[in-house]
């Protein structure tokens, strides 16, 4: 469990809690940009070019994504903001750049493939099984905490970790939530497609690493979870 700090003053609490209203309005302008302007068929061209700068666009979000919640990164970042901080550190940078990674994704021409509208209200309720999988895994953890708001405030998370309800079909139910979120659309253009397997393949790849801290924060408690729950990420699959 994360050792709390000295808490921040009061532009230090300011700062983390814009921050977590940052990353609440960048998760908002995902979904605005997933479906409203990825779902528009982009106009006709080459996609190679499209399909190479989007990729080097989620990389470069992946990485700090990934890069910074590793243990030296965050010492290194505690060189120059208070620990009480380093969280919320975090979360501004990463959701400023989900945000210009959403704002300047490149459309892609064509479509992959289109349910027929009998078939529509499918694909909608996998969407949906996807945020009612969001929203129920994330009751169960401490918000606060994520965001970055409590260490500020010179807290320090009370979430054990969670093996049961949803975590207890799969380790990463949100990461499960992405992909039926991201996967479900019925109507399948080749910008979705490109967003939704760029960041589900990050996910998959990232796991194993996000295992490893979640070892070292838990120890035995966690390599027994992983024995009791044996899908990462999707049943039967991984």
């Amino acid at each position: 469990m994360r050792q709390s700090a000295p808490p921040a003053g009061r532009p230090g609490r300011l700062f983390a809690w814009l921050g977590g209203a940052l990353f609440a309005a960048s998760l908002l302008y995902f979904l605005y940009v997933y479906f409203v302007r990825f779902g528009r068929p982009a106009a006709g061209g080459p996609t190679a070019a499209p399909l190479a700068f989007n990729t080097i666009l989620f990389t470069v979000f992946a990485l700090h994504h990934s890069a910074l919640a590793r243990s030296g990164a965050k010492r290194m970042v505690e060189r120059y903001v208070s620990p009480a901080l380093e969280r919320a550190t975090y979360v501004w940078i990463s959701s400023a750049l989900f945000l210009l990674c959403c704002h300047f994704w490149q459309e892609v021409p064509g479509i992959v493939y289109s349910l027929p509208a009998v078939l529509h209200p499918l694909g909608w309720l996998v969407q949906g099984a996807g945020l009612w999988l969001t929203m129920g895994a994330a009751r169960r953890l401490d918000v606060l905490d994520l965001a970055g708001i409590r260490q500020a405030r010179g807290g320090r998370s009370a979430t054990p970790l969670q093996s049961d309800g949803l975590y207890g079909l799969v380790r990463h139910p949100l990461y499960l939530a992405w992909a039926l979120l991201v996967f479900g659309a019925p109507h399948m253009t080749a910008t979705r497609f490109s967003l939704a397997c760029l960041s589900t393949l990050y996910l998959i790849v990232a796991i194993p690493f996000e295992e490893r801290s979640l070892v070292r924060e838990f120890g035995d408690e966690y390599t027994a979870y992983q024995r009791q729950v044996r899908w990462r990420m999707i049943p039967g699959v991984y």
